[in-house]
Protein backbone atom coordinates (compact mmCIF):
# COMPACT_ATOMS: atom_id res chain seq x y z
CA UNK A 1 0.00 0.00 0.00
CA UNK A 2 1.07 3.60 -1.18
CA UNK A 3 0.88 6.22 1.91
CA UNK A 4 0.17 9.86 1.22
CA UNK A 5 1.38 11.97 3.77
CA UNK A 6 -1.02 15.50 2.86
CA UNK A 7 -1.47 18.71 4.00
CA UNK A 8 2.09 19.00 5.39
CA UNK A 9 2.46 22.46 7.31
CA UNK A 10 5.83 22.53 7.63
CA UNK A 11 8.30 20.40 5.74
CA UNK A 12 12.29 19.81 6.01
CA UNK A 13 13.66 18.35 3.24
CA UNK A 14 17.19 19.14 3.87
CA UNK A 15 17.95 19.39 -0.32
CA UNK A 16 20.29 22.52 0.10
CA UNK A 17 22.52 20.46 2.87
CA UNK A 18 22.43 16.99 0.94
CA UNK A 19 23.88 19.59 -2.47
CA UNK A 20 26.62 20.85 -0.10
CA UNK A 21 27.76 17.81 1.20
CA UNK A 22 26.82 18.87 4.92
CA UNK A 23 29.29 21.84 4.53
CA UNK A 24 28.36 25.32 5.64
CA UNK A 25 24.93 24.26 6.14
CA UNK A 26 22.56 27.33 6.45
CA UNK A 27 18.88 27.87 7.45
CA UNK A 28 17.93 28.38 3.65
CA UNK A 29 19.72 24.66 3.31
CA UNK A 30 17.10 23.04 5.46
CA UNK A 31 14.51 23.49 2.32
CA UNK A 32 11.72 24.80 4.83
CA UNK A 33 8.31 24.55 2.91
CA UNK A 34 4.76 24.75 3.68
CA UNK A 35 1.58 22.55 2.87
CA UNK A 36 3.49 20.33 1.22
CA UNK A 37 2.47 16.73 0.31
CA UNK A 38 4.49 13.12 0.56
CA UNK A 39 3.99 10.20 -1.30
CA UNK A 40 5.65 6.89 -0.04
CA UNK A 41 5.75 3.66 -2.50
CA UNK A 42 7.06 0.65 -0.97
CA UNK A 43 9.75 1.89 0.53
CA UNK A 44 10.90 5.30 -1.50
CA UNK A 45 9.65 8.68 -1.76
CA UNK A 46 8.29 8.59 -5.09
CA UNK A 47 6.70 12.59 -4.90
CA UNK A 48 7.02 15.48 -2.75
CA UNK A 49 5.69 18.86 -3.06
CA UNK A 50 3.01 21.68 -2.62
CA UNK A 51 -0.15 19.83 -2.00
CA UNK A 52 -1.91 22.04 -4.59
CA UNK A 53 0.35 20.42 -7.19
CA UNK A 54 -0.73 17.04 -6.05
CA UNK A 55 -0.97 15.06 -9.42
CA UNK A 56 -4.61 13.78 -9.89
CA UNK A 57 -3.77 10.16 -10.58
CA UNK A 58 -1.58 10.23 -7.70
CA UNK A 59 -4.79 11.24 -5.19
CA UNK A 60 -7.29 8.85 -6.67
CA UNK A 61 -5.65 5.67 -6.77
CA UNK A 62 -7.10 2.31 -4.44
CA UNK A 63 -4.61 1.83 -2.40
CA UNK A 64 -3.38 4.98 -0.91
CA UNK A 65 -3.72 5.66 2.47
CA UNK A 66 -3.80 8.96 3.45
CA UNK A 67 -2.63 10.82 6.45
CA UNK A 68 -3.68 14.37 7.44
CA UNK A 69 -0.31 16.27 8.45
CA UNK A 70 -1.83 19.39 8.91
CA UNK A 71 -0.51 21.05 11.61
CA UNK A 72 2.72 18.86 11.79
CA UNK A 73 6.29 18.94 10.59
CA UNK A 74 8.05 16.40 8.88
CA UNK A 75 11.59 16.25 8.51
CA UNK A 76 13.84 13.30 7.86
CA UNK A 77 14.52 10.70 9.97
CA UNK A 78 17.46 11.14 12.34
CA UNK A 79 20.47 9.15 11.70
CA UNK A 80 22.03 7.86 14.63
CA UNK A 81 25.68 7.09 13.85
CA UNK A 82 28.11 6.07 16.79
CA UNK A 83 26.50 4.13 19.51
CA UNK A 84 27.94 1.12 21.38
CA UNK A 85 23.92 -0.56 21.16
CA UNK A 86 24.97 -4.07 22.36
CA UNK A 87 26.41 -4.75 25.78
CA UNK A 88 26.00 -6.16 29.59
CA UNK A 89 26.15 -4.62 32.95
CA UNK A 90 26.47 -1.06 33.67
CA UNK A 91 29.44 0.77 35.02
CA UNK A 92 28.16 3.19 37.39
CA UNK A 93 30.08 2.53 40.14
CA UNK A 94 33.07 3.68 37.73
CA UNK A 95 31.08 7.06 37.27
CA UNK A 96 31.00 7.76 40.73
CA UNK A 97 34.83 7.62 40.62
CA UNK A 98 35.63 9.33 37.97
CA UNK A 99 33.66 11.83 40.02
CA UNK A 100 35.71 11.31 43.08
CA UNK A 101 38.85 12.27 40.53
CA UNK A 102 40.16 8.98 39.15
CA UNK A 103 41.04 9.33 35.70
CA UNK A 104 39.35 6.88 32.86
CA UNK A 105 42.95 6.03 32.19
CA UNK A 106 43.47 4.97 35.88
CA UNK A 107 40.29 2.89 35.75
CA UNK A 108 41.17 0.84 32.82
CA UNK A 109 44.60 0.45 34.19
CA UNK A 110 42.33 -1.41 37.29
CA UNK A 111 40.59 -3.55 34.91
CA UNK A 112 37.88 -1.71 34.90
CA UNK A 113 36.65 0.24 31.88
CA UNK A 114 35.89 -1.51 29.22
CA UNK A 115 37.50 -4.65 30.26
CA UNK A 116 34.45 -4.59 32.94
CA UNK A 117 31.92 -4.50 30.36
CA UNK A 118 33.84 -7.31 28.06
CA UNK A 119 33.60 -9.65 31.38
CA UNK A 120 29.41 -9.02 31.25
CA UNK A 121 29.40 -9.11 27.68
CA UNK A 122 31.07 -12.38 27.49
CA UNK A 123 29.02 -13.93 30.11
CA UNK A 124 25.75 -13.04 28.74
CA UNK A 125 23.71 -14.86 26.31
CA UNK A 126 22.74 -14.08 22.32
CA UNK A 127 19.10 -13.80 23.45
CA UNK A 128 19.92 -11.71 26.55
CA UNK A 129 22.01 -9.40 24.51
CA UNK A 130 19.42 -9.16 21.74
CA UNK A 131 16.81 -8.25 23.94
CA UNK A 132 18.46 -5.50 25.38
CA UNK A 133 19.76 -3.82 22.86
CA UNK A 134 16.28 -4.19 20.94
CA UNK A 135 14.44 -2.67 23.85
CA UNK A 136 17.76 0.35 23.42
CA UNK A 137 16.74 0.28 20.02
CA UNK A 138 12.65 1.26 20.31
CA UNK A 139 14.33 3.95 22.29
CA UNK A 140 16.20 5.45 19.72
CA UNK A 141 13.25 5.47 17.40
CA UNK A 142 11.01 6.73 20.06
CA UNK A 143 13.21 9.81 19.00
CA UNK A 144 13.05 9.86 15.40
CA UNK A 145 15.73 7.46 15.01
CA UNK A 146 15.12 6.08 11.38
CA UNK A 147 19.05 4.57 10.98
CA UNK A 148 21.27 3.28 14.01
CA UNK A 149 24.93 2.22 13.98
CA UNK A 150 26.06 -0.92 16.04
CA UNK A 151 29.33 -1.68 17.35
CA UNK A 152 30.64 -4.36 18.81
CA UNK A 153 34.16 -4.30 20.94
CA UNK A 154 32.99 -5.85 24.35
CA UNK A 155 33.60 -9.30 23.64
CA UNK A 156 37.32 -9.02 22.02
CA UNK A 157 37.31 -12.54 21.18
CA UNK A 158 36.20 -14.41 17.75
CA UNK A 159 33.17 -15.80 19.76
CA UNK A 160 32.40 -13.18 21.59
CA UNK A 161 32.56 -10.45 18.89
CA UNK A 162 30.46 -12.92 16.56
CA UNK A 163 27.84 -12.72 19.36
CA UNK A 164 27.46 -9.43 19.67
CA UNK A 165 27.15 -8.71 15.90
CA UNK A 166 24.49 -10.93 15.83
CA UNK A 167 22.62 -9.56 18.21
CA UNK A 168 23.00 -6.62 16.49
CA UNK A 169 21.47 -8.11 13.48
CA UNK A 170 18.62 -9.16 15.47
CA UNK A 171 17.46 -5.66 16.04
CA UNK A 172 14.40 -4.73 13.93
CA UNK A 173 12.44 -1.55 13.39
CA UNK A 174 15.40 1.07 12.49
CA UNK A 175 17.85 0.48 9.88
CA UNK A 176 21.30 -1.00 11.17
CA UNK A 177 24.36 -1.16 10.72
CA UNK A 178 27.05 -3.06 12.30
CA UNK A 179 30.81 -2.09 12.85
CA UNK A 180 33.51 -4.51 14.58
CA UNK A 181 35.14 -2.48 16.81
CA UNK A 182 37.04 -5.71 18.25
CA UNK A 183 39.94 -3.24 18.22
CA UNK A 184 38.35 -1.36 21.35
CA UNK A 185 40.68 -2.74 24.51
CA UNK A 186 43.72 -5.14 24.53
CA UNK A 187 42.11 -8.44 26.29
CA UNK A 188 43.48 -10.31 28.96
CA UNK A 189 45.01 -13.30 26.52
CA UNK A 190 47.45 -10.55 24.98
CA UNK A 191 50.28 -9.00 25.90
CA UNK A 192 50.77 -6.30 23.33
CA UNK A 193 48.60 -4.57 21.54
CA UNK A 194 50.56 -5.27 18.12
CA UNK A 195 49.82 -8.84 18.78
CA UNK A 196 46.40 -8.26 19.01
CA UNK A 197 46.21 -6.39 15.80
CA UNK A 198 47.36 -9.39 14.26
CA UNK A 199 45.28 -11.62 15.07
CA UNK A 200 41.77 -9.46 14.33
CA UNK A 201 43.61 -9.10 11.27
CA UNK A 202 44.16 -12.93 10.37
CA UNK A 203 42.25 -14.95 12.60
CA UNK A 204 38.11 -12.26 13.29
CA UNK A 205 38.13 -10.29 9.69
CA UNK A 206 38.20 -12.94 7.72
CA UNK A 207 34.98 -14.39 9.44
CA UNK A 208 33.49 -10.98 10.35
CA UNK A 209 33.32 -10.67 6.13
CA UNK A 210 32.71 -14.32 5.58
CA UNK A 211 29.23 -14.07 7.90
CA UNK A 212 28.43 -10.92 6.79
CA UNK A 213 27.99 -9.35 10.37
CA UNK A 214 29.67 -6.37 9.66
CA UNK A 215 30.96 -4.05 6.47
CA UNK A 216 32.68 -1.40 8.74
CA UNK A 217 35.85 -1.87 10.92
CA UNK A 218 36.82 0.93 13.92
CA UNK A 219 39.65 1.16 16.26
CA UNK A 220 40.15 3.04 19.62
CA UNK A 221 43.79 5.40 18.55
CA UNK A 222 44.45 6.54 22.23
CA UNK A 223 47.65 6.66 24.50
CA UNK A 224 47.41 3.66 27.00
CA UNK A 225 45.59 1.81 23.94
CA UNK A 226 46.03 1.40 20.17
CA UNK A 227 49.07 3.11 18.98
CA UNK A 228 48.40 4.96 15.38
CA UNK A 229 51.41 2.85 13.32
CA UNK A 230 49.81 -0.40 14.40
CA UNK A 231 46.12 0.98 14.16
CA UNK A 232 47.01 2.40 10.34
CA UNK A 233 48.44 -1.23 9.57
CA UNK A 234 45.35 -2.84 10.50
CA UNK A 235 42.84 -0.64 8.79
CA UNK A 236 44.71 -0.89 5.62
CA UNK A 237 44.32 -4.47 6.02
CA UNK A 238 40.85 -4.44 6.85
CA UNK A 239 40.43 -1.88 3.65
CA UNK A 240 41.86 -4.56 1.44
CA UNK A 241 39.25 -7.46 2.86
CA UNK A 242 36.59 -4.38 1.19
CA UNK A 243 35.58 -3.01 4.61
CA UNK A 244 34.95 0.68 5.06
CA UNK A 245 36.69 2.16 8.22
CA UNK A 246 36.84 4.48 10.73
CA UNK A 247 38.94 6.32 13.89
CA UNK A 248 38.10 6.58 17.30
CA UNK A 249 40.14 9.62 17.45
CA UNK A 250 42.03 12.20 19.67
CA UNK A 251 39.71 12.07 22.35
CA UNK A 252 41.80 11.73 25.23
CA UNK A 253 45.17 13.16 23.82
CA UNK A 254 46.48 14.04 20.67
CA UNK A 255 47.36 10.91 19.40
CA UNK A 256 47.20 10.83 16.02
CA UNK A 257 44.26 9.60 15.25
CA UNK A 258 42.71 12.05 12.93
CA UNK A 259 45.87 12.22 10.71
CA UNK A 260 45.54 8.68 10.38
CA UNK A 261 41.76 9.04 9.37
CA UNK A 262 42.37 11.51 6.98
CA UNK A 263 45.43 9.52 5.52
CA UNK A 264 43.49 6.36 4.56
CA UNK A 265 40.60 7.82 4.17
CA UNK A 266 38.04 6.78 6.79
CA UNK A 267 34.67 7.65 6.78
CA UNK A 268 34.51 9.37 10.13
CA UNK A 269 37.01 10.38 12.94
CA UNK A 270 35.09 10.25 16.22
CA UNK A 271 35.51 12.30 19.50
CA UNK A 272 38.49 14.75 18.09
CA UNK A 273 38.33 16.65 21.31
CA UNK A 274 42.66 17.47 21.29
CA UNK A 275 42.76 18.67 17.30
CA UNK A 276 44.44 21.69 16.93
CA UNK A 277 44.19 23.87 13.87
CA UNK A 278 46.95 21.67 11.80
CA UNK A 279 44.17 18.31 12.00
CA UNK A 280 41.00 20.87 11.72
CA UNK A 281 42.58 21.66 8.07
CA UNK A 282 43.34 18.59 7.11
CA UNK A 283 40.13 16.95 8.76
CA UNK A 284 38.24 20.19 6.31
CA UNK A 285 39.84 19.37 3.24
CA UNK A 286 39.29 15.50 2.95
CA UNK A 287 36.09 13.80 3.23
CA UNK A 288 35.83 12.13 6.31
CA UNK A 289 33.62 13.44 8.55
CA UNK A 290 34.03 14.65 11.56
CA UNK A 291 31.98 13.05 14.19
CA UNK A 292 31.54 14.78 17.33
CA UNK A 293 29.82 13.37 20.43
CA UNK A 294 29.28 16.07 23.58
CA UNK A 295 27.38 13.95 25.68
CA UNK A 296 30.72 11.66 26.15
CA UNK A 297 32.53 14.91 27.04
CA UNK A 298 29.81 15.79 29.56
CA UNK A 299 30.08 12.85 31.52
CA UNK A 300 34.21 12.73 31.01
CA UNK A 301 34.25 16.04 32.36
CA UNK A 302 36.38 16.58 29.14
CA UNK A 303 36.46 20.11 26.94
CA UNK A 304 34.25 19.75 23.87
CA UNK A 305 35.52 19.33 20.37
CA UNK A 306 36.01 22.69 18.14
CA UNK A 307 33.05 22.47 16.20
CA UNK A 308 33.18 26.35 15.25
CA UNK A 309 36.39 25.99 13.73
CA UNK A 310 35.99 22.96 12.11
CA UNK A 311 32.66 24.07 10.47
CA UNK A 312 34.22 27.24 9.47
CA UNK A 313 36.86 25.78 8.25
CA UNK A 314 34.81 23.56 5.87
CA UNK A 315 34.54 20.37 7.53
CA UNK A 316 31.53 18.07 7.49
CA UNK A 317 30.28 17.45 11.42
CA UNK A 318 27.60 14.67 12.41
CA UNK A 319 26.70 14.33 15.79
CA UNK A 320 25.69 11.22 17.79
CA UNK A 321 25.21 10.34 21.34
CA UNK A 322 28.03 7.64 21.88
CA UNK A 323 26.27 5.53 24.30
CA UNK A 324 27.75 2.83 25.66
CA UNK A 325 27.58 1.79 29.34
CA UNK A 326 30.77 3.93 30.56
CA UNK A 327 31.68 6.98 29.09
CA UNK A 328 28.30 8.10 27.45
CA UNK A 329 25.33 5.98 29.20
CA UNK A 330 22.81 8.17 27.17
CA UNK A 331 20.38 7.58 24.55
CA UNK A 332 18.96 11.32 24.87
CA UNK A 333 19.90 12.74 21.62
CA UNK A 334 17.57 16.00 22.36
CA UNK A 335 20.80 16.22 24.84
CA UNK A 336 23.29 15.78 22.32
CA UNK A 337 21.74 18.50 20.27
CA UNK A 338 21.78 21.05 23.35
CA UNK A 339 24.95 20.25 24.58
CA UNK A 340 26.17 21.31 21.02
CA UNK A 341 24.37 24.59 20.84
CA UNK A 342 25.59 25.39 23.67
CA UNK A 343 28.99 24.29 24.14
CA UNK A 344 30.40 23.86 20.35
CA UNK A 345 28.40 27.22 19.26
CA UNK A 346 26.48 25.29 17.01
CA UNK A 347 23.50 26.63 15.13
CA UNK A 348 20.42 25.04 15.03
CA UNK A 349 20.45 24.00 11.36
CA UNK A 350 24.03 22.87 11.72
CA UNK A 351 22.65 20.20 14.32
CA UNK A 352 19.83 19.11 11.99
CA UNK A 353 22.07 19.08 9.22
CA UNK A 354 24.69 17.25 11.44
CA UNK A 355 22.08 14.34 12.51
CA UNK A 356 20.47 13.91 9.38
CA UNK A 357 23.17 14.99 5.95
CA UNK A 358 26.01 14.43 7.84
CA UNK A 359 25.68 11.62 9.99
CA UNK A 360 24.58 9.73 6.24
CA UNK A 361 27.78 10.66 5.16
CA UNK A 362 29.58 9.18 7.91
CA UNK A 363 27.26 6.08 7.50
CA UNK A 364 28.24 6.18 3.50
CA UNK A 365 24.48 6.43 3.44
CA UNK A 366 24.00 9.95 2.04
CA UNK A 367 22.79 8.71 -1.69
CA UNK A 368 19.60 6.76 0.79
CA UNK A 369 18.84 8.98 3.54
CA UNK A 370 19.57 12.48 5.40
CA UNK A 371 17.38 14.15 3.14
CA UNK A 372 13.86 14.35 1.52
CA UNK A 373 14.26 13.83 -2.06
CA UNK A 374 12.23 12.00 -5.16
CA UNK A 375 14.19 8.36 -4.82
CA UNK A 376 15.41 8.12 -1.29
CA UNK A 377 14.49 5.76 1.19
CA UNK A 378 11.29 7.20 2.98
CA UNK A 379 13.00 8.00 6.35
CA UNK A 380 10.90 10.02 7.94
CA UNK A 381 10.15 11.79 11.24
CA UNK A 382 6.76 13.89 11.66
CA UNK A 383 6.40 16.29 14.71
CA UNK A 384 3.60 18.10 16.34
CA UNK A 385 5.94 21.03 17.50
CA UNK A 386 7.44 23.85 15.59
CA UNK A 387 10.92 22.68 13.79
CA UNK A 388 12.55 25.42 16.26
CA UNK A 389 12.19 24.30 19.01
CA UNK A 390 13.98 20.63 17.92
CA UNK A 391 16.91 20.32 20.02
CA UNK A 392 15.84 22.89 22.67
CA UNK A 393 14.17 21.31 25.52
CA UNK A 394 15.56 17.97 26.93
CA UNK A 395 13.34 15.81 29.10
CA UNK A 396 10.19 17.04 26.26
CA UNK A 397 8.45 13.59 25.35
CA UNK A 398 7.38 15.08 21.58
CA UNK A 399 4.87 12.67 19.83
CA UNK A 400 5.83 11.60 17.10
CA UNK A 401 5.50 9.29 13.64
CA UNK A 402 8.71 7.56 12.15
CA UNK A 403 8.83 6.09 9.31
CA UNK A 404 11.71 3.73 8.27
CA UNK A 405 12.57 2.68 4.62
CA UNK A 406 8.46 3.36 3.60
CA UNK A 407 7.40 1.72 6.90
CA UNK A 408 5.67 2.61 10.12
CA UNK A 409 8.09 1.95 13.21
CA UNK A 410 6.54 4.18 15.84
CA UNK A 411 3.62 6.10 16.25
CA UNK A 412 2.37 8.42 19.18
CA UNK A 413 0.34 10.73 17.38
CA UNK A 414 -2.31 8.82 17.62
Amino acid sequence: MSVLLKNISTLLTLQGAAAKGGRHVKEEDLGVHSDQSLLIEKDKIAWVGPTKKLPRELAKKKTLREINMKGKTVLPGLVESHTHLVFAGDRAAEFEMRNQGVSYQEIAARGGGILSTMRNTRKASLADLAKSAQERADNFVAQGVTTLEVKSGYGLSLKDEVKMLQAAQKVTGPRTLNTFLGAHALPPEFKTYEAYLDFLASDVLPVIKKKKLATRVDVFIEKGFFPPEASEKYLRQAQAMGFEVLVHADQLSLSGGSDVAVRIGALSGDHLLQVTDSEIRKLANSETTCMLLPAADLYMKCKYPPARQMIDAGSRVALATDFNPGSSPTQDVNLVGLLARLEMKMSLPEVIAAYTVGAAHALKLHKEVGSLEFGKSADIMCIESDWRTLFYNVGKTEKKLVFSRGRKIFDSLK
